[in-house]
């Protein structure tokens, strides 16, 4: 099979693109190269037979257009967004010009290349999105796939819009699609602006771990390299027009998941006194701050015969290593805008 993976560059999509060509794919990575986008994240892949680049803007139909006739893919797997709460609620504009107006124009070109070869029946367009589309959850209970949407920040709004699209093309024209919807994504080549990185590499410099509000905020974390396993089992073998919630069946409180890592870095980097825990420091909360996010992972499990390989603990402990191991990666990334910055503050 052959696929086209927008945001091949960026952290879920590059885990996609690697464990794909392991696994004799051909793929075609497309991405804009926007500023949470690295080539060093496929660089293992780059020389591989079977693998391409083009670097290009899902925003751009003509560019859409040659890339489908120059490489005809059979699939699409759809991952490239802006993804960060904080610099949604900062810039929000950009967030609906890619995630909504870019996933509309992507969509009109795949029906247009679709239709274009007879509309083959192995042909399959992948939205790939998030929990964060259902809102916020109390104490107890899921999402489930028939969860109502609730988005309550631009970015989940934006992709809300998006897999609404998705839905459409596929009930008005045709189009065969699968969405998917996962929780928070950890892991390798993770840029370093999310929680965890930033935990990391803060604690390795010895600044401040900074937790938002009380830290009492609960997410369910998913290793990337499970989620990419999962989203070519949904790509291969899910019910078109069905979606497909993906989580990673361990929720933390932010709170402890940075006291978790504290406690693997004292074991494998110790400080010279105290513990790394010692520079946790709570700051002013996020403007409409989730509370929880938990996925019911029933139907995966159950359709698709799919489930993490990792706890949480142990996913942490590689993402750990893998930081420790690459440090090269993550310092050439330090100086992008943003980075090490408190954004998302709404003032």
């Amino acid at each position: 099979m052959k696929v086209l993976v927008t945001g091949g560059a960026g952290f879920i999509g590059s885990a996609v693109v690697r464990l794909a060509i392991a696994r004799g794919y051909e793929v075609v990575n497309l991405d804009a190269l926007t500023y949470a986008a690295c080539l060093d994240n496929v660089a293992s892949v780059a020389g591989a037979p079977g693998y391409a680049f083009e670097h290009a803007d899902i925003r751009d139909r003509d560019a859409l257009d040659r890339i489908f006739a120059d490489h005809a893919p059979d699939s699409v797997m759809h991952l490239a967004a802006e993804s960060h709460v904080d610099r949604s609620i900062d810039g929000p504009g950009t967030f609906i010009d890619t995630n909504v107006m870019g996933t509309y124009t992507l969509l009109e070109a795949a029906r247009g290349y679709w239709q274009g070869r007879g509309r083959p029946e192995g042909f399959r367009f992948h939205h790939i999105s998030t929990d964060e589309v259902f809102g916020s959850l109390g104490p107890t209970g899921q999402f489930t796939e028939e969860t109502p949407y609730d988005p309550r920040s631009p970015y989940s709004a934006s992709k809300a819009a998006s897999d609404h699209l998705v839905r459409a093309w596929h009930h008005t024209y045709g189009l065969p699609v699968v969405l998917s919807n996962c929780s928070n994504n950890y892991g390798p080549f993770h840029f370093p602006e999310k929680l965890i990185p930033v935990v990391i590499l803060n604690a390795l410099a010895g600044k401040p771990l900074p937790i938002y509000g009380d830290g009492s905020n609960v997410r369910d974390w998913l290793y990337v390299e499970d989620h990419a396993d999962a989203l070519l089992c949904v790509l291969e073998r899910g019910a078109l027009g069905r979606s497909y919630n993906i989580g990673g069946e361990n929720e933390r409180s932010n709170l402890e998941l940075v006291r978790t890592l504290c406690a693997i870095l004292d074991a494998k980097r110790p400080k010279e006194s105290g513990s790394y825990a010692d520079q946790i420091t709570f700051v002013t909360d996020r403007p409409g701050h989730d509370a929880r996010y938990a996925i019911d992972p029933t139907r995966i499990r159950e359709e698709l015969g799919w489930r993490p390989s990792v706890t949480v603990e142990e996913g942490l402990e590689k993402t750990v290593d893998w930081y420790l191991a690459n440090e090269p990666w993550w310092r050439a990334l330090q100086d992008r805008a943003g980075v090490g910055e408190r954004l998302g503050t709404g003032g």
